[in-house]
């Protein structure tokens, strides 16, 4: 077979005064690129703090194109099933349709369709590493620079933590610069990044606080630390990578 796998472990902490440091969570991920151009990635986060506890699998994949295809979601929260669901992209010449098909508890059996026109930057899928995945839509040959980036979602709540639904979101990426990183899984040269969102009603119709992360500085942009500020105060550190 022709397919690369990269495979890796990130460990969640916290900066809350209380708990600082303290571990909160982790998250595996594995990223399989095929032969034929096209990836699947998969993730299994756990997350503990804050009250309920968050556990998701999923799996997402990209076209040869890096265009999203499909995402499949299986949310338990508080050790209770909140939901499972699929959203599929069927691309069109000046725009799309984002398809869903979600079951859970609270919402009973949900089908729906969202016509989009123009172009979008992927799915959003809430693991950490694929927010690191999600900074190859920035054109680096630019230099530092800032855009407004457009992905659809299975939850707008900060932690994916609802049943999934179809979600658009647009928030601020931007690239800062070049930096060598040191973390448990290595030292790595890195592209630093930050998710910026200061303009309307946010995700979920509350802003997210800044979002600075580091990624490889190479085609498999890997998640190697980042942190968020404001009411959330996480640390995210890659401490395991196979490839």
């Amino acid at each position: 077979m022709r397919h690369r796998t990269i495979s890796g472990r990130i460990r969640y902490t916290s900066k809350k005064p209380e708990m600082m440091d303290q571990e909160r969570g982790r998250e595996w991920f594995t990223f399989t690129h095929h032969g034929d151009g096209s990836t699947i990635f998969r993730a299994r986060c756990e997350i503990e703090e804050p009250s309920p506890t968050v556990m998701r699998d999923i799996i997402y994949a990209l076209d040869a194109k890096g265009r999203p295809q499909d995402l499949h979601v299986h949310l338990t929260v508080d050790d209770a099933f909140m939901g499972s669901g699929w959203l599929h992209h069927v691309p069109g010449e000046t725009g799309g349709v984002i398809e869903c098909e979600s079951h859970g508890p609270m919402i009973g059996r949900i089908s729906q369709q969202m016509p989009y026109t123009g172009t979008i930057d992927g799915f959003g899928t809430h693991p950490i590493a694929g927010d690191g995945y999600t900074t190859r839509c920035m054109d680096i040959s630019k230099g530092p620079h800032r855009r407004r980036i457009r992905v659809f979602l299975p939850s707008p709540d900060h932690r994916g933590a609802t049943p999934p639904l179809i979600s658009e979101v647009e928030i601020g990426l931007e690239y800062v610069g070049e930096e060598t990183v040191t973390v448990a899984a290595g030292t790595f040269d890195c592209r630093h990044f930050r998710f910026v969102d200061d303009e309307g009603a946010g995700m979920g119709g509350i802003p997210h606080p800044h979002y600075d992360m580091w990624v490889t500085a190479d085609a498999d942009s890997i998640f190697v630390q980042g942190g968020v500020g404001g009411y959330m105060q996480t640390w995210y550190e890659l401490v395991e990578l196979e490839r």
